[in-house]
């Protein structure tokens, strides 16, 4: 049942599988508007390395979208992920150019939907609407990295130490979240965390003791944080999780929440000295509840390792935090809701 002037006066609000296979048909229909509709902009959005004839690409990318949208997930392993893949290797597409396309596409179908007389932008569905496409695009984009990441050659997108994503990896998704934040208006968080003292660490109990110390912090903070969070090695001793629309007291619990089970969890035991290792990070968070596009990636990392530097001058073992908002007029940040 869709939505229409009757169903929307009496209040009914359609289930989250309903909307699904609703945008499944809607997309369907109108995949050749939203592949023309993006296609037209490559040249204004800093794809210059995509060919404006690529149409098979962002068809490809276009399809993995709907079938986010409509499964709640997509699988690394599958064929169009590998289809996509091998079109993009042949187009020879960076990882930062492959997520910009992608962020296009997004774009696009939502404002394809945002004019479908059933569930248009003014109706009431319409903000869990654009979080399930929202959604369906970070799965894709999970996907395409871990399916990367497990072909020969791809050491640059997974960290062989960690198995988290890579710094470039980290940084094309945080530049595509803030053309997402300033489009949406959502509120987004990143989070620092630096091993303390692990130099010290290598040097008395050898560099085997702090590569284990890494791989359990690493594990740890992969387990602590959503599907669509994105983590990384972003450094030799930190680690860096985009948390999307995410509200800021959210962040900041989870950051301390992380830090105490590091504490507690992963002291490490030298056998030969019988001596026990404790292990400690010290945190940044960087918050933002409004963001201008101008805003690059590494002005906002800079923010957050300044905030751990903080951190680590305090005593260490501690969580700082920094507010990196924009000052604009801007809607009040929406409501946090499942994304699932």
């Amino acid at each position: 049942m869709l939505i229409n002037e009757t169903t929307t006066d009496s209040g009914y609000v359609p289930d989250r599988a309903e909307l699904r296979q609703h945008i499944s048909r809607t997309l369907d229909a109108q995949s050749e508007a939203v592949v023309t509709d993006a296609v037209a902009v490559f040249p204004f959005a800093g794809m210059e390395g995509v060919p404006a004839e690529a149409t098979e690409l962002a068809q490809a990318v276009l399809q993995l979208l709907i079938t986010g949208a409509r499964d709640g997930a997509i699988d690394a392993r599958s064929t169009g992920v590998v289809d996509l893949r091998t079109l993009a290797t042949a187009r020879g597409l960076t990882v930062p150019l492959l997520f910009s396309l992608i962020y296009l596409i997004e774009r696009a179908t939502l404002d394809q939907l945002a004019l479908d007389e059933s569930f248009g932008a003014t109706s009431e569905p319409w903000q869990a609407i654009e979080q399930l496409v929202r959604r369906a695009s970070f799965h894709l984009l999970a996907a395409f990295t871990e399916h990367m990441g497990r072909e020969p050659g791809d050491a640059g997108v997974i960290d062989a130490l960690t198995t988290l994503h890579t710094r470039p990896v980290f940084m094309a998704a945080l530049e595509k979240e803030i053309q997402r934040a300033e489009r949406f208006r959502h509120p987004f968080s990143v989070i620092l965390f630096d091993v303390d003292r692990l130099a010290d660490i290598n040097a008395k109990h050898g560099y085997g003791a702090g590569d284990r110390v890494l791989e359990r912090i690493g594990i740890v903070v992969r387990n602590y944080f959503r599907d669509y969070d994105w983590v990384a090695r972003y450094a030799g001793d930190t680690f860096a999780v985009l948390l999307p629309a995410t509200q800021p007291e959210h962040a900041q619990q989870l950051a301390d929440r992380v830090r105490v089970t590091v504490e507690q969890r992963l002291e490490l035991h030298d056998y030969r000295s019988k001596e026990q290792v404790p292990v400690t990070v010290s945190v940044g968070v960087l918050i933002t509840e409004s963001v201008d596009q101008s805003v690059r990636a590494e002005q906002l990392m800079a923010a957050a390792k300044a905030a751990v530097d903080r951190a680590k001058e305090g005593g260490r073992n501690r969580v700082e935090t920094v507010d990196a908002s924009v000052a604009r007029s801007a809607r009040p940040p929406r409501d946090t809701m499942p994304m699932d």
